[in-house]
């Protein structure tokens, strides 16, 4: 069974005063690009079979405005009316690449397409890690930069629980703006 990972950064958040980073918003830019990313992933992906989410309230924002486009209903649990589970994983924030691969080793074995919406450093660096080879056109893409509202799709060719370096296609990399 083939299986798909989309790696999302969050979109641009505001930098509003006395506000820690954990609690930061979208800037009103992040939300417009948050929506087209999800325009952008209803058209090219499809609905996500499970979603995992930093905590922080950024990635939360860029996950709801981009599930609307998506059409995504997913909630807390599996839940038979809805397309997937969404996670809201902790250890996502500030992560460092082996914790992000052992967060999506837990995902389940029924998940074809998962979804995570994270930060940087830790997008970059987990998709560089996965990734042994390329599109051409989205390693030029990735290697200029992992702007926010950034989205790398991979064809993982192993199960979830064997994800490891190498084990990935990165097919595509864009950041749709809205």
């Amino acid at each position: 069974m083939s299986r798909r990972l989309v790696v999302l950064r969050h979109a641009k958040s505001a930098y509003p005063p006395g506000v820690v980073d954990h609690d930061r918003p979208l800037a009103e830019r992040g939300v417009r690009d948050a929506r087209a990313s999800g325009a952008w992933l209803r058209e090219n992906v499809g609905l996500p079979d499970h979603v995992v989410v930093s905590s922080a309230r950024r990635t939360r924002g860029t996950w709801t405005l981009a599930a609307g486009p998506l059409g995504y209903i997913g909630a807390a649990g599996y839940d038979l009316d809805s397309p997937g589970p969404l996670t809201i994983d902790p250890r996502v924030y500030d992560a460092s690449t082996g914790t992000l691969v052992t967060v999506l080793r837990e995902l389940p074995e029924r998940v074809h397409t998962a979804v995570l919406v994270g930060h940087n450093p830790g997008c970059e660096s987990l998709v560089d890690h996965l990734a042994r080879t390329a599109d051409p056109e989205a390693a030029a893409a990735i290697r200029l930069k992992y702007p926010t509202c950034g989205i790398a799709v991979l064809d993982v060719h192993v199960p979830w629980a064997e994800l490891t370096a190498g084990s990935a296609h990165l097919a595509t990399f864009v950041a749709p703006r809205g």
